[in-house]
């Protein structure tokens, strides 16, 4: 690694250097030029919760001290999700209210030099270092992330990423599910707060849903078909749940009536980016269509309405997703349209339009709006 934070790949039984240009790559070199330099890009999901090696706590953005945190026991909500954004080589922190972190721990929204960190490796762990080259660590008394004195990462300057699963709060007609004082699980809330989200994890074999409460526990079932968050693992009885008249959720229904009808809100998905089979989604250089097969990639706004979203796009004067008449994904709307989102899949997504059809992309990469069924084309990481 050199110390602008790029890589040179040696081979190691000829000690010859991997380089050249996009039209013709070899490993003949024996020094390290500039076409021998290859800066290192992730293939995970840029959005993920950020975890301090040494303290073993998450990061949260702490909006009365405007500061992020390494403070939290467990990533949950909306204030634990991080996006990374590559910009120029190097990566950028970005929280769920749309601002980069600084290397003095400031929260800012526009893009500078002291917001960009280059990635350094080290057994296996990341360290971010700035651009005076010093490293990202945890400190104070409330954990605050930010360029400590370290020109060398040590344990408290590693962090490891970790897949953030999408968390819900579940809602019937009227309220919100809550997990009440103890450990049932009841629809009789009205506001939103860490005790009414659960997170969903869906099982990669079987594509069953799991429900796990803040506390870490899982949704499991009595004898009576009621719930509680005692389990360490999921139970399911083949019943649909449904909400009786004090609120008490319960699995004993053999068919789908209106109790058993729940609106479900992403509350952790403020800001949305799309990877699909071949690719991230970004915009058309060109035009106001999608690419859906690119190595960058476009963080988009989401939007929660009345159990549908609407997808933003922020760079384009804030305009609205939506499929026109030739079943194009067009990013140019004056007024939001309807997406549903349909999770069917371990980390996937299906995405369905008004016209009840399934975005997709196409073998040219663009994104349609025109798909039948979810197969491996309409389905998309989060």
């Amino acid at each position: 690694m050199q110390s602008d934070g790029r890589w040179a790949l040696q081979s190691e039984p000829y000690s010859c250097y991997f380089g050249g240009s996009a039209e013709y790559l070899s490993c003949f070199a024996q020094t390290i030029g500039e076409s021998e330099l290859w800066a290192m890009h992730l293939a995970l999901h840029p959005q993920a919760n950020l975890l301090s090696v040494s303290r073993k706590r998450y990061a949260r953005l702490s909006t009365r001290d405007n500061k992020l945190c390494m403070d939290s026991n467990i990533p949950w909500g909306m204030d634990s999700l991080i996006t990374l954004v590559y910009l120029d080589e190097k990566y950028s922190l970005k929280t769920c209210d749309n601002r980069f972190l600084s290397n003095d721990g400031k929260l800012v929204m526009e893009h500078r030099p002291n917001t960009s960190f280059t990635l350094e490796l080290k057994s296996g762990k990341l360290a971010f270092k700035d651009c005076e080259g010093k490293f990202l660590s945890r400190t104070g008394p409330t954990g605050t992330l930010k360029s400590g004195r370290c020109s060398r990462p040590g344990k408290g300057e590693l962090f490891d990423l970790e897949e953030s699963h999408p968390q819900v709060s579940r809602q019937p007609t009227k309220d919100i599910m809550s997990l009440i004082p103890g450990v049932s699980i009841s629809a009789n809330q009205d506001d939103e707060t860490d005790m009414e989200t659960f997170q969903m994890e869906i099982d990669k074999e079987t594509k069953k849903c799991m429900f796990r409460t803040n506390g870490g526990n899982y949704w499991t079932l009595v004898t009576h078909g009621g719930f509680l968050s005692t389990a360490t693992e999921a139970a399911n009885n083949g019943k649909y749940v449904c909400t009786k008249k004090n609120g008490q959720l319960a699995a004993v229904s053999d068919s789908l009536g209106e109790d058993e009808q729940f609106m479900l809100k992403l509350i952790n998905r403020p800001i949305l980016v799309l990877r699909g089979e071949n690719g991230f989604v970004c915009h058309h250089k060109t035009s106001n269509t999608l690419d859906c097969s690119r190595s960058v990639y476009d963080i988009f706004s989401l939007l929660f309405s009345d159990g549908a979203y609407q997808i933003k796009s922020e760079s384009y004067c804030y305009c609205f997703w939506f499929v026109s008449s030739s079943g194009l994904v067009c990013t140019d709307g004056n007024k939001p349209e309807d997406f549903f989102f349909e999770f069917v899949e371990y980390g996937r997504v299906a995405i369905k339009g008004q016209n009840s059809k399934y975005l997709r992309g196409d073998q040219g990469g663009t994104l349609m709006g025109d798909g039948l069924s979810v197969d491996a084309s309409s389905l998309w990481e989060h």
